[in-house]
C-alpha cells in the first residue's frame, strides 16, 4: 500500500485522537463518478468527512483500503 493511504497509522489512535483525512490532493473522480481517484473516497463521503465522528472516519479508512486492494485486482491504475 501507498504513503498515502496508511489505515494502520489510523486504527492506532486512540478514540479521541483526531483522524486524519485521507485526501492526497489528487481531487479526481474515477470514469464512473463513483470514487476520487486519489483517496478512494465517495462523493458523500467527501462532503461529510468534517461532519464524521472518529468511528465513521475508522470506518471508512478501512474500506479505502479494501477499495484500492479490488481497483489493484481489477487492473485498475491511478492516473495523474
Amino acid at each position: 500500500m501507498s504513503a498515502d493511504l496508511q489505515p494502520d497509522r489510523t486504527a492506532r489512535a486512540g478514540p479521541e485522537d483526531p483522524v486524519n483525512s485521507p485526501c492526497n490532493s489528487v481531487c479526481t473522480m474515477d470514469a464512473d463518478g463513483v470514487y476520487c481517484i486519489g483517496c478512494f473516497r465517495t462523493l458523500d463521503e467527501i462532503a461529510g468527512w468534517a461532519g464524521f465522528d472518529n468511528e465513521q472516519r475508522r470506518l471508512i479508512w478501512k474500506q479505502l483500503g479494501e477499495r484500492r486492494m479490488q481497483a489493484t485486482q481489477a487492473g485498475w491504475t491511478r492516473r495523474r
